[in-house]
């Protein structure tokens, strides 16, 4: 993980997909950015959302869906941000309704910065999601939260460590009694603003055969979707045969991905 300027970097420019945002049913209208909440049940997510939006905050369906969506906002630097709870999923791998839903919106809506949410007392089993996770997007950080629990276990997490190993920041955080919540803002603002770039660890195929298909596929997805920037994690799900990237290469959706989005999509920013 490396820091620049944001004057220095396009990064520092709001990086959600607005029309799509729209399609599942986010209003950025006031909003500068828009933040993903995701992490397995049992980690202390809602009460990460709680601490960070407070009362600010309102509940819905997603579209065509029953299951319930939280959302809610903060303002922080000078800018306002949207905060979407995503269902607690322990993969993104769309074996369930809850599943697709976290997946669909940290791919298609591309959000700003997706916090992920770790229970640091049970920090191994939380890894898959993580790096799932990793795999679509490059702005992300996690929140190494119930570090109270950690504490209570005599366990011991090296958070720097687990930082380098990552390539995000990680915010040790104990969200119920609001230990971390300031660090973690000024985390998120820096991801979101683009002074922190993260460099994401991507795991490596274990086969050459395995590595060579991959590294086909994705030419190929690339060669028809430029500006892609996630090429690697879509040719990994054709070759699974998952059904909604197999559509959305087939229909061309895809190309609503790629990074270079006209102007008119920047948002403006909101009058503090």
């Amino acid at each position: 993980m490396t820091t620049t300027s944001a004057s220095q970097s396009c990064a520092a420019c709001p990086a959600h997909n607005l029309s799509n945002l729209k399609k599942l049913g986010v209003n950025m209208t006031s909003w500068d950015y828009v933040i993903a909440l995701a992490g397995n049940p049992n980690t202390g997510k809602s009460t990460v959302f709680n601490a960070l939006t407070g009362l600010r905050q309102h509940t819905g369906n997603w579209p065509g869906k029953t299951v319930v969506r939280a959302e809610g906002g903060f303002q922080y630097g000078g800018s306002r941000y949207k905060i979407v709870d995503l269902p607690g999923t322990y993969s993104l791998l769309s074996t369930s309704t809850d599943e697709d839903i976290a997946r669909n919106f940290i791919l298609f809506g591309q959000p700003d910065v997706t916090v992920i949410v770790l229970d640091a007392s049970r920090l191994e089993r939380n890894l898959n999601l993580t790096l799932q996770v990793l795999e679509i997007t490059d702005r992300a950080l996690i929140c190494l939260n119930l570090m109270d629990e950690s504490r209570r276990h005599q366990l011991h997490v090296n958070e720097r460590a687990l930082a380098r190993e990552l390539g995000v920041p990680v915010v040790p955080t104990s969200a119920r009694h609001g230990e971390g919540i300031p660090e973690l803002l000024q985390a998120i603002y820096e991801v979101a603003s683009g002074q922190a770039v993260c460099k994401p660890h991507r795991i490596a195929a274990r086969s050459k055969e395995l590595q060579a298909a991959i590294q086909r596929i994705a030419t190929n997805v690339e060669a028809r979707f430029p500006g892609l920037t996630n090429a690697r994690w879509v040719a990994l799900r054709l070759l699974e045969g998952d059904p909604r990237i197999i559509e959305a290469v087939r229909t061309g959706e895809l190309a609503e991905l790629v990074t270079s989005k006209p102007e008119t999509e920047a948002m403006p920013k909101a009058a503090a």
